[in-house]
């Protein structure tokens, strides 16, 4: 048995000199001692009501904020959470600047869904806060709040709180800029973007150089919200923290913004060259972008900071080194120096990548033309979870995809779909594999199957609008399709490729060039030189176009479409 209790009992003897101090008599007496013995007593195995009533009056007596904070635990763990809010206000009353004492009124009113109620405990939570530490306790509020059912309620009490905190000329410019970031946040959670945005403007406007406002504003960038990146914009403009500038440049990679985000890349490793993170992004969009010296340079300078970093390891260290292991490894597969490849894969030692690690080393296998022993090696990886089961798969789909062994990999998907009727991911690979074994009737119909299921689906719109536009068949119907894959993805290059594609077939040359022209120079792009060099050639822009495929080929030289282009044109550039 265990009693809770704070000591003020005498100090035990020794065999110093005595204390001149005088001697602090226990406030555990007799009576107090048996009063919490039985009250525990009770609590555990008898009567809890009648534990809660002697430990609560103990407490009362005693003013300890042990036996206050045993009788609300007594009294949570009958499930009485009115009872628990009696004994944490009697707790407060009795010590008024006890923070914990209001942090578990707080917090119980919350569990009771009693929202409206926790405006005051929460002006007292940020009021007995140290001025210092003002701002990191306003910013923590919507933590007490992750599992309240009304977000739109609990958004609303913050602002209650905070009411006065939003001022800058009563409270100073930190402390309101985190208010409003604080406010702007629970709006989010509440979604309610439009007023969170404004909260990101009303921060920034009291101090420019905030880090809260343009993160708030980093989540609420995309299209719906286009101003959210103004602010930003002017954030970076001004004296940016380089983690929010990465933050900046991951949201512009996830908006397939490529060119941009490498931009904000190329700063911060020019800027912070010993800033590890860049070097790894900067590596895999090089990787993407087939500069291969390039990608090597920055995943190999990624490694060797991470690996001579005299920080603790972290779970995102461990991630990124893993992705860079399997990307050196690529790179090293790519030019066939399969040695240096293995060599790669060794250095990854977590059970949790296996999958991953003998992916790559399935598809070493296949490029010596061993693609049976490939093939086997992805049959004997492990599927204990679905999602194993599923990355396994896709694995073998890729490595099928990648040896042309189109059928194969179609009849795999074919054979999963039954099991897997809304993994859209899945019936789109299907689509594509379907196009390239040349069925465009089975790739219509899964695109149509798609759109039906999941009508936000922007890529099946996209494939299905740009397959018309390359038959040069039910051009307007085409087009339609690829403007709603727009209103999903506003400005997304392939997209937008696909687009012109369509005003090229239907005539429209002038406005192909200018879509053309602006995707191109957004994401350049193998596939995309192909088609604005064709309609260069078509304007008598001989030279230009020329120019332009020898990029294209210098970004991929094994792009099909490019290769297509060339050869049905007869052109050698």
């Amino acid at each position: 048995m265990t009693v809770a209790l704070t000591a003020h009992a005498q100090e035990p003897v020794t065999l110093t000199a005595p204390s001149t101090s005088p001697p602090v008599n226990s406030a555990l007496d007799a009576d107090l001692f048996y009063q919490l013995l039985l009250g525990e007593l009770n609590a555990q195995e008898a009567d809890p009501s009648l534990g809660y009533s002697l430990i609560l009056d103990a407490a009362r007596k005693t003013a300890d904020p042990q036996l206050f904070q045993r009788a609300v635990e007594i009294a949570l763990q009958a499930r009485s959470g009115e009872s628990a809010l009696q004994a944490a206000r009697a707790w407060r009353q009795a010590l008024p600047q006890s923070r914990e004492a209001n942090r578990f009124v707080l917090q119980i009113l919350i569990g009771l869904n009693r929202l409206s109620d926790t405006v005051e405990p929460m002006k007292r939570e940020v009021a007995l806060a140290p001025d210092k530490n003002r701002p990191e306790t306003i910013a923590a509020l919507p933590n007490y709040f992750a599992k309240a059912s009304d977000k739109k309620t609990a958004a609303q009490t913050i602002e209650q709180a905070l009411n006065v905190y939003l001022i800058p000329s009563k409270v100073g410019a930190n402390t309101a800029v985190t208010a409003w970031t604080t406010v702007g946040r629970m709006r989010l959670i509440a979604n309610d973007r439009d007023a969170a945005l404004e909260a990101a403007r009303r921060g920034q406007a009291i101090d420019a150089q905030a880090d809260g406002p343009a993160l708030l504003a980093l989540v609420l960038m995309g299209p719906a919200q286009p101003q959210a990146e103004a602010i930003v914009q002017k954030y970076l403009a001004i004296k940016p923290n380089e983690e929010v500038r990465l933050a900046y440049a991951r949201a512009l990679l996830d908006a397939q913004r490529y060119s941009e985000s490498e931009v904000q890349i190329q700063i911060l490793t020019q800027e912070n060259p010993t800033f590890a993170e860049p070097w790894l992004i900067q590596g895999a969009l090089a990787l993407q972008n087939k500069q291969s010296d390039v990608g090597e340079k920055s995943l190999q300078r990624y490694v060797d900071l991470t690996l001579s970093s005299d920080l603790k390891p972290n779970t995102n260290q461990d991630r990124g080194l893993v992705q860079a292991y399997l990307m050196l490894a690529q790179l090293s597969e790519q030019r066939k120096d399969f040695v240096q490849a293995e060599n790669w894969l060794s250095k990854i030692t977590n059970a949790e990548d296996l999958i991953q690690i003998q992916t790559r080393r399935a598809s070493i296998l296949a490029r010596q033309g061993r693609l049976t022993e490939a093939r086997k090696l992805m049959a004997s990886l492990p599927e204990r979870t679905p999602a194993q089961a599923r990355t396994k798969l896709m694995a073998e789909i890729q490595l099928l995809r990648d040896n042309k062994l189109y059928q194969a990999a179609y009849d795999l998907l074919e054979k999963a779909a039954p099991n897997n009727p809304a993994d859209f991911d899945l019936l789109y690979d299907q689509a594509t594999l379907a196009e390239k074994l040349g069925d465009t009737a089975a790739m219509e119909r899964l695109l149509r199957q798609i759109i039906a299921g999941k009508p936000d689906y922007h890529h099946a719109y996209n494939a299905l609008g740009y397959s018309l536009a390359e038959r040069n068949i039910r051009l307007d119907e085409a087009r339609q399709f690829i403007l709603k894959a727009l209103e999903f993805a506003p400005g997304d290059p392939f997209i937008s490729d696909s687009l012109a594609w369509v005003e090229f077939k239907s005539g429209n040359k002038t406005e192909a060039l200018r879509i053309l022209q602006n995707a191109y120079k957004a994401r350049p792009d193998a596939e995309i030189a192909a088609h604005l060099g064709e309609v260069l050639l078509s304007l008598e822009q001989k030279d230009q176009a020329l120019r332009v495929w020898r990029e294209g080929l210098q970004i991929n030289a094994e792009n099909e479409t490019l290769l297509e282009t060339l050869k049905r044109l007869s052109v050698k550039p």
